[in-house]
């Protein structure tokens, strides 16, 4: 996926680490277009069609295309060249699984971090605490340094952001230039906020509004000054 994944876990009982591992791994050799042996890449160089392809692949397929639906094209599955590139679902869709394996494993408190997304999980806390997730912002300009941080409090898990920090400009903005440079996504799961903060990239602040008009969602942007927006949900969370 050409980036770092790392997990951090409170608990006593054993971590599954290996398991969640095999997770990542089976992603990667699934849908990597760093690898050249991969499902996916083959499909982009034309060697497998689509319809060919494993039900799986097809699967995250349809849900990349559903979440450009429902973004009004701000969010694609395709490149510009239309090579097919499901990053921007299968990142989110791995975390999920991964977070499955730790949950069924019986971790109750734990954070998984996967370039730029964060997902977590913080249960059976002792009688009367409300201990909320802090999770930090980096500064698009500085990457050594945090923006801001936010708490997770209740139902929500979930925290992407999209920009150039992390791996560079790899979003496809529909104006040819992106309002923002980065934009973080606070959500109750990782996919949704994961697909929302790459669109709001892509198109900017028009797709910004919509997003915060129709989902339940808190939201921090960084235009290219520097200035910084932020949702009522997002202010109060900080």
């Amino acid at each position: 996926m050409g980036t770092v994944a790392s997990l951090g876990a409170l608990d006593d009982a054993p971590i599954p680490v290996r398991d969640v591992e095999a997770v990542f791994t089976a992603y990667d050799e699934r849908f990597s277009l760093y690898r050249n042996d991969s499902e996916l890449s083959r499909v982009a160089s034309g060697e497998l069609r689509l319809d060919d392809a494993s039900t799986t692949l097809r699967d995250a397929y349809a849900t990349a295309v559903e979440w450009r639906r429902l973004t009004g094209g701000a969010f694609t599955p395709n490149r510009p060249d239309g090579v097919i590139d499901l990053n921007g679902v299968v990142k989110a869709l791995a975390i999920a699984d991964a977070g499955t394996v730790l949950d069924r494993a019986g971790v109750t408190n734990w954070t998984l971090a996967v370039g730029g997304d964060v997902l977590t999980a913080s249960r059976a806390l002792p009688a009367g605490v409300d201990e909320p997730e802090l999770i930090g912002i980096i500064d698009p300009d500085d990457r050594t340094a945090l923006l801001t941080t936010v708490q997770l409090r209740g139902s929500r898990r979930a925290v992407a952001t999209s920009g150039s920090a992390e791996r560079g400009d790899h979003i496809w903005s529909r104006d040819g230039i992106a309002d923002f440079v980065q934009a973080t996504v606070v959500a109750d799961d990782i996919l949704t906020a994961d697909v929302l903060a790459t669109a709001i990239i892509a198109g900017g602040r028009t797709t910004l509004d919509d997003i915060s008009d129709r989902w339940d969602v808190d939201v921090l942007t960084v235009d290219r000054a520097g200035a910084l927006l932020a949702t009522p949900g997002f202010r109060a969370a900080n």
